[in-house]
């Protein structure tokens, strides 16, 4: 990877922060020809004193629905600019940085706007499952069983899966990514700003005070979901969805996956399922959805 770097020293975040983990990356993919639009997160709020910003890129910090719209605008008036002269050489590429609240929830429907525009930004969901930076309250992202500070008893209701839905509105390109497999989430990332329109990348970023976890384990937490089947890694274009390295073998049964109960077992949030009399049929619940969705996901390879 180049030695780009996007994010400089005085953010804000959590030790082992998955964010500042992912935009590296992000900032080694696209470069410095870039603007990064945020809705209010836990990026936003670890981003340093005014007027000093630890991105070393032009940053909009909108209200919390307008992501879409905002990024829509932003990457309209570079063309205008373009077209008119006014701005020259390549255009800048522009990236939305934003939680699962501000993509599952508050600010689904200015994306899916977005989305079904065609319009020329890539959006990524740094996807921590919860509103961690106001509190750890449940997201449409929160998986089932969790505990939040609003779902005390863990949560009831199975989690959304937005991928899948950019996937079936057929936009120019949609990925699941990993902080545990940085090669393929830099891939996926080159390869959506080698893509002109709408293009969607989430990233599973394990949170240590959201999650219960050691800062130092944000990782390890990424590798036993993906080895666990609890996240499935698979890229799509227009439609067309393809497996990536680990999902496929494991969802083939070409490799072995690594226990379910390994993953939970490391975080607090589901320590009250560990403690459960009724432990083995909640996992075992989980494990059959796993196979669902990976059974369902092969299928749907095949279209």
């Amino acid at each position: 990877m180049p030695d780009y770097e996007l994010v400089k020293s005085g953010t804000g975040g959590c030790a082992g922060c998955p964010s500042p983990m992912g935009l590296r990356i992000v900032g080694k993919a696209l470069g410095p020809n870039s603007i990064m639009v945020m809705t209010p997160s836990c990026a936003v709020a670890s981003i340093g004193v005014m007027p000093k910003s630890c991105y070393d890129v032009p940053v909009l910090n909108v209200c919390f629905a307008s992501a879409g719209a905002s990024a829509a605008g932003v990457s309209m008036s570079l063309d205008a600019q373009l077209k008119s002269g006014e701005l020259t050489g390549e255009k800048p590429t522009v990236f939305t940085w934003v939680g699962d609240g501000g993509t599952y929830d508050i600010g689904f429907q200015g994306i899916s706007a977005a989305a079904e525009r065609n319009d020329d930004f890539i959006h990524f969901c740094y996807n921590n499952e919860a509103y961690s930076n106001t509190g750890v309250q449940r997201s449409g992202a929160t998986p089932k069983y969790a505990t939040t500070t609003t779902t005390p008893a863990g949560k009831s209701a199975q989690k959304k899966n937005v991928p899948l839905l950019m996937l079936e509105q057929r936009v120019a390109y949609v990925a699941t990514a990993s902080l545990a497999y940085p090669q393929d989430f830099y891939r996926k990332v080159m390869k959506a700003k080698s893509i002109k329109g709408f293009k969607y990348i989430e990233l599973h970023a394990p949170c240590g005070p959201g999650w219960k976890f050691a800062s130092s384990d944000t990782v390890t937490l990424g590798r036993l979901a993906v080895k666990s089947g609890a996240w499935l890694l698979w890229e799509g274009e227009h439609g067309k969805l393809t497996l990536n390295t680990p999902t496929k073998p494991l969802a083939e049964g070409k490799m072995p996956l690594t226990e379910l109960e390994d993953y939970l077992k490391a975080q607090g949030r589901f320590s009250h399922v560990m403690k459960s009399p009724q432990k083995d049929a909640v996992i075992d619940e989980m494990k059959a959805e796993i196979r669902r969705e990976m059974d369902f996901m092969l299928g749907r390879e095949k279209l």
